[in-house]
């Protein structure tokens, strides 16, 4: 410890190497150490101690000892608390070194296992979360996303929760869908960890699901992931990676995915979407406006330092490059190109320009809005358009390249399909009974799809879940009826409740419960015919049925314990119970933990739940499908039916 003392009143005077807590830099120290930075060697070669230490002569040249140097920095770095120490005296260690630190576990970027608990979506900000980042070895990993058991299934339809009984897997309908006919064709939603919860389905719908949207964590102040300026890019990189690469695995080969973000990480996650879904399918980055600069929402701009956010992100991936996407038109303002009427009258061509017979602008957007399928624009001068129409109509073989229609004047009226004249009757958007000027949609997404969001579904979380006309854009823009759709940052439900109501198959996944305004309080307001949302533009009265099932908690029963504990005492109890019934890391001297757990009790109640957190064995969060007859897991005769049917495991 002197020598450590000496090393770090050497580096601190140099002020590049200390944060502005006066604490030294660790990674950047050890970076500098790597590539023999000058200014790091001269430091320590100023102090005889740390030149006798860390330097070896050879034929009058002095060697940095590159690697004893960084290793001593490291350890005494990492073991400079009781906290630690203790970590390490009952078992968070081997040979002295720390876990983390042993070569006989994988540190490749890749298998950085990271999961998050509680909660998943941005939508309750203040909940506190705990986060596990732990570097597992590759037989850990394996293990960790094997299939989990499932419990406390259920149906939920318009006689509300019913007994479970089996899974459905419509053969004709998959048929149609050209999909394999064992494909379970119910409705999902499955509550566990989103990670294992993937893993978990990949057997039943690998290649299968046509649309992935999730609104993950944005990486902002808010979330579990900003607890360390220094790697809270490649923290969430690294948890995101883990679900987009299980993600790919589902996705349909002419399925798509869609990834809602901000500016925190949207061009670190443009790079990891680009490894993990290939640049070649890279589709649009669609800029959404979120926001108003106005009202309420521009008093707390720190006026000076940022401009005011109005928009969010959605970054588009395909499967493969051959993907095409449905086109479709959005609401506008009323066009004034499109005011022209086409038609024959006493066997005569004509061309009635519809500007002239009426007085203002909202006469012919009135007529033209009854009457949709008579108007059109004209890309060229009338002359000119009519001479090119009539030589077409006399001259086309082909009969489908004009449309025959009668008028509010009982007028035959033709409209070219071609180039020259441009239907209208395709480009209107109807919203309930209403009718709507339409363009055709780009990546600025800037008309009213954020407002009146609030109680959507019967549920009430404002700050965060995302609006019902959003999620019905993506699925008309990427999916036909029946197509699957999988959200695993499900939050209130908004991803489900809208499939639901557009005759989609869904699998919603989400970690908590909600309350009031869980996806399943939603789900059932969507049963019994929810009119809020998009229920009048796709005439919903409600019907259909969803399948709730969980994956069987373990050493996760413990996470959540913990979790709430509120003082010590009660902490004890719950190690009490851990020593009986739950799977603790095989590092762990338990003998050593109780020798010295009046020294636990010394440490701040984070600290001591920390602790117990990293006692727990990850791999047993969940029982896995392996353990399903283990009488030590106590699955039940109905855990084991939905099971067996879930996964189509023969006895």
């Amino acid at each position: 410890m002197k020598l450590y003392k000496i090393l770090e009143e050497q580096l601190k005077k140099d002020n590049n190497l200390i944060d502005d807590k006066n604490k030294l830099k660790k990674w950047v120290v050890i970076d500098r150490a790597r590539n023999y930075d000058p200014n790091l060697i001269k430091l320590l070669l100023e102090s005889k101690e740390l030149k006798d230490r860390f330097f070896v002569e050879v034929e009058k040249t002095l060697i940095f000892k590159q690697e004893e140097f960084i290793s001593f920095f490291e350890m005494k770095n990492y073991f400079n608390s009781s906290y630690t120490k203790f970590k390490n005296l009952v078992g968070l260690s081997l040979d002295n070194k720390y876990i983390k630190h042993l070569n006989s576990v994988s540190l490749v970027w890749p298998y950085k296992d990271c999961i998050l608990e509680g909660s998943q979506t941005k939508e309750e900000q203040k909940r506190e979360e705990i986060f596990f980042n732990e570097i597992l070895a590759q037989d850990e990993i394996t293990q960790l996303f094997e299939p989990k058991v499932l419990t406390n299934a259920n149906i939920y339809n318009k006689n509300g929760k019913q007994q479970f009984k089996k899974f459905t897997r419509d053969k004709e309908l998959n048929k149609k869908r050209a999909l394999p006919e064992d494909t379970i064709t119910d409705n999902l939603i499955i509550k566990g960890n989103n990670l294992l919860a993937l893993h978990s389905i990949k057997n039943n719908f690998s290649n299968r699901v046509k649309l992935i949207y999730i609104d993950p964590p944005y990486n902002t102040k808010n979330d579990t992931f900003n607890y360390n300026d220094n790697f809270k890019h490649s923290t969430w990189l690294t948890f995101m990676k883990n679900r987009l690469e299980i993600s790919k695995q589902l996705l349909h080969k002419d399925g798509a995915i869609f990834v809602q973000c901000d500016d925190n990480e949207q061009a670190y996650l443009k790079v990891l979407m680009d490894e993990v879904f290939g640049a070649e399918n890279y589709k649009e980055t669609i800029v959404v406006k979120t926001s108003t600069p106005s009202g309420v929402n521009a008093i707390n701009v720190k006026r000076g330092e940022r401009l005011f956010k109005v928009k969010e992100y959605l970054l588009f991936y395909s499967k493969n490059p051959t993907y095409r996407f449905n086109p479709i038109y959005v609401k506008s303002k009323f066009n004034k190109n499109y005011r022209y009427e086409l038609f024959i009258k006493d066997g005569k061509y004509k061309i009635k320009d519809l500007k002239k017979e009426f007085k203002t602008d909202k006469e012919l957007e009135e007529y033209a809005l009854k009457h949709p399928q008579n108007i059109y624009s004209l890309e060229k001068n009338n002359k000119k358009a009519g001479e090119k129409i009539k030589k077409v109509l006399q001259e086309s073989k082909n009969i489908d390249e004009v449309i025959e229609y009668i008028n509010s004047k009982n007028e035959k009226v033709l409209i070219y399909k071609g180039g020259v004249l441009t239907p209208l009757n395709d480009r209107v958007v109807k919203e309930g009974n209403k009718y709507f000027f339409g363009t055709l949609i780009s990546d600025l997404w800037d008309d009213e799809i954020f407002q009146t969001n609030k109680s959507e579904g019967g549920v009430n979380l404002p700050g965060g879940k995302k609006p019902e006309k959003l999620i019905k854009r993506v699925i008309e823009l990427t999916t036909n009826e029946n197509d699957i759709i999988l959200d695993y940052h499900l939050g209130s439900g908004t991803t489900a409740a809208v499939a639901h109501k557009m005759n989609r198959q869904y699998i919603g996944i989400e970690q908590l419960d909600y309350g009031q305004n869980d996806s399943i309080v939603r789900l059932q307001n969507v049963i019994n015919g929810d009119s809020t949302g998009i229920s009048k533009t796709v005439n919903w009265k409600g019907g259909g049925a969803f399948i709730y099932i969980e994956l069987k908690k373990y050493n996760q029963i413990f996470i959540e314990k913990i979790q709430n504990a509120k003082d010590t005492n009660e902490l004890l109890s719950i190690w009490e119970q851990m020593k009986n019934r739950s799977f603790i890391n095989y590092n762990i001297d338990i003998k050593k933990q109780e020798e010295h757990i009046q020294e636990f009790k010394t440490f701040t109640l984070q600290q001591q739940k920390e602790h117990l957190f990293d006692i727990l064995d990850k791999n047993q969060l969940y029982v896995n499908i392996s353990s399903l007859y283990d009488k030590d897991f106590e699955c039940s005769d109905d855990e084991i039916l939905v099971t067996k049917d879930f996964y189509n495991l023969k006895d």
